[in-house]
């Protein structure tokens, strides 16, 4: 079952590293515009902060798609098991779907904690120490799998012990991807 939940949620981990790489780019970096358009809330603090761009949303949303098709392919190819073709045949155009609706429930999903630590002086992209920044750090993994997952659960029936397993189980991938990132130096912190 684990094999299987890795297998399913392996398109959403190349999606994110391959936006990662993306909004890296020189490219993306002179076409980046904030998603608030670097407004204030009626606090005076930024929406959601300089990191949270068009170019990201819209580039994590490719990137799922590519990596669902690909997954899909290589599933096709070496009979790879996945959740999703238990349910769905596993064609291009439900990837591309499945892949698309998946990096915009994850952009959408990041949003919320973004706002949140706008409201409480927690810079974009950067961590704090103590209870806060634990929490936070927590949220930072977990905020799109809640995302995610509901995606999955639309995608297929799952018990809802799954979808939080899914949700646990992410967030372990995300911090191990996310340390070997910082390790590489292609994440500022980790």
């Amino acid at each position: 079952m684990i094999v299987k939940m890795f297998a399913t949620m392996f398109p959403v981990i190349l999606a994110g590293v391959l936006n990662m790489l993306f909004v890296k780019t020189k490219f993306c970096k002179k076409h980046s515009l904030p998603i608030d358009g670097g407004k204030n809330f009626i606090d005076g603090k930024r929406i959601f902060g300089g990191n949270k761009t068009w170019i990201g949303f819209f580039g994590m949303i490719a990137a799922g798609a590519a990596s669902q098709a690909l997954c899909g392919i290589f599933c096709k190819l070496f009979n790879g098991v996945n959740y999703f073709y238990d349910f769905h045949e596993n064609t291009l155009p439900f990837n591309i779907f499945a892949g698309a609706a998946i990096g915009f429930v994850y952009v959408l999903f990041e949003l919320p904690n973004s706002f949140v630590k706008r409201r409480i002086d927690i810079p974009s992209g950067k961590t704090v120490k103590g209870l806060k920044g634990a929490v936070f750090c927590i949220m930072d993994q977990i905020d799109s799998l809640i995302g995610v997952g509901l995606v999955f659960a639309a995608i297929y029936p799952m018990p809802v012990w799954q979808y939080f397993l899914y949700i646990l189980f992410g967030a372990v991938i995300h911090s191990i991807v996310n340390m070997i990132l910082w390790k590489i130096r292609i994440r500022k912190n980790f």
